[in-house]
């Protein structure tokens, strides 16, 4: 079957959800309330065209000049005043729409897009072409005019409206896709989302997609339980990395298999960030490492580590890379697809997940997270990365370590306890391993303390010293 041509929007994330772009000589209707992003949205898709080489008619119903439009657009990336009038010219049809009617911008359109050899027409007012119409039919008339012109010319259409395009509406059934962008809030926080309602004549990433605006212009961040599947590589058992703590890798069976998940749990003070500082000091050109924490600052763990004799600076810029995500308002699929792009650019190995907890937070829709753990973990192990990640237990001190839910505990390859509990009132640290898949181990618990030259494991501790705790 033919490839249909493929007009990219520009926009990575769109351009990945829409399977490569806007069908060539289609037509698109691109809806949301004021304030969406519909115009930023198109205005940049309209000058990454123009860039490619393609020539734009952008087609306003404002009643004043454009300049203002410009002034809103002038500080985003995308803008660019020396293409105007050049590669993009806009013009409004607001006198000739309220003098003439719909036949007259018919005329109007067909007679620039020819005029100005447009390849991409944006049309920014269909609702109110739609309340000069009279009927329904009027309304199918002028959109399959317009889209007849275009499809005549090898053009491609958006149209642009504030109102909400249902199946009911006649224009939904003339157009070859609807797009919807909303914004919304989510408690105290401003959530956009992007939609591909319809899309004829090839199959989009469906559900809701979170989008940002910021000084580039809009990013698209494609939710990654949606992606299509990468083949997995398959976690080597038989292939061992260090986690830098001799007596810890002993209990491994010699380190963490290549390429599995490893979940490190427990409550704060525990060593969960040591232990990964001893992961990522046995970073080398064969093993490149990645810190990404929501947590330490780069300086702080650059001290927490040489507090415990190790020089990660030395390591930095060569094979080491230390990112820190502020806890804000993150959005969950963009943290993914940021660690992701770090781990393929750098050829990363090692990567160090400081903590699960940063994503828990950027979850709006927290159900979801199961499934975004499971296939953000499936991208990891298709890069044949060794992963190492910590999650917060609650209960600083006691017997009660509650593990993450048991569907989170399910998609992990091994899991890692660290415990503190009190033993003649003196703090005592303990270290076992809980799953390794596919892997012997060392089902005994074991002491643990900080040493000047970092962790140290002691001897197996005696089932008098450690107290039960409750199975969930």
């Amino acid at each position: 079957m033919q490839q249909a041509h493929r007009l990219a929007s520009g926009i990575d994330g769109l351009d990945q959800i829409l399977a490569g772009g806007f069908i060539s000589g289609a037509s698109y209707i691109i809806q949301g309330q004021p304030g969406a992003g519909k115009t930023i949205l198109s205005n940049q898709i309209a000058f990454a065209h123009v860039a490619g080489g393609g020539r734009v008619l952008y087609v306003t119903l404002l009643s004043e000049s454009h300049e203002r439009l410009f002034q809103t657009m002038d500080p985003l990336g995308f803008f660019d005043r020396s293409q105007l009038g050049a590669a993009i010219t806009y013009i409004s049809v607001f006198q000739t729409l309220r003098d003439e009617g719909l036949d007259a911008v018919v005329k109007m359109l067909r007679k620039e897009t020819k005029r100005q050899d447009a390849t991409l027409l944006v049309f920014d007012g269909l609702l109110n072409a739609r309340d000069r119409a009279d009927t329904d039919f009027d309304v199918k008339t002028f959109v399959a005019e317009v889209q007849g012109q275009a499809a005549f010319v090898g053009c491609t259409v958006l149209f642009l409206t504030s109102s909400s395009v249902t199946d009911l509406n006649p224009e939904h059934t003339m157009v070859d896709g609807v797009i919807d962008l909303t914004d919304t809030l989510a408690g105290v926080r401003t959530v956009r989302e992007l939609q591909v309602r319809k899309s004829r004549g090839s199959q989009a990433l469906g559900g809701l997609h979170k989008f940002e605006i910021s000084d580039a212009g809009i990013t698209v961040y494609p939710r990654i339980e949606s992606l299509p599947a990468r083949a997995e590589a398959s976690v080597r058992a038989e292939s061992k990395l260090s986690i830098g703590v001799p007596g810890l890798d002993a209990m491994l069976g010699g380190g963490l298999p290549e390429g599995s998940i490893t979940l490190l749990a427990g409550p704060s003070g525990s060593g969960k960030t040591t232990l990964g500082i001893h992961f990522l000091s046995r970073a080398s050109d064969a093993e490149p490492a990645l810190h990404f924490g929501f947590f330490e600052t780069p300086d702080r763990l650059r001290k927490k580590a040489a507090a415990l004799g190790i020089r990660l600076a030395d390591q930095e810029g060569r094979v080491l890379t230390i990112e820190r995500m502020p806890l804000a308002d993150n959005i969950l699929d963009k943290l993914a697809h940021q660690l992701l792009a770090q781990v393929r650019s750098l050829g990363i190995k090692r990567l160090f997940i400081d903590g699960f907890g940063g994503f828990e937070r950027a979850a709006v829709h927290r159900p979801r997270l199961i499934e975004f753990f499971a296939c953000l973990m499936d991208q990891l192990r298709a890069e044949g990365v060794t992963t190492l990640a910590t999650w917060e237990i609650r209960e600083l001190v006691g017997s009660d370590v509650a593990a993450p839910a048991r569907e989170i505990s399910a998609i992990l390859d091994n899991m890692i306890l660290l415990r503190l509990f009190e033993e003649d009132n003196q703090l005592i640290r303990a270290v076992s391993i809980q799953k390794m898949r596919d892997s012997h181990f060392d089902t005994s618990v074991h002491a643990v303390d900080f040493a000047p030259n970092g962790l140290m494991l002691g001897g197996a501790l005696s089932a008098r010293q450690v107290p039960p705790h409750p199975q969930r």
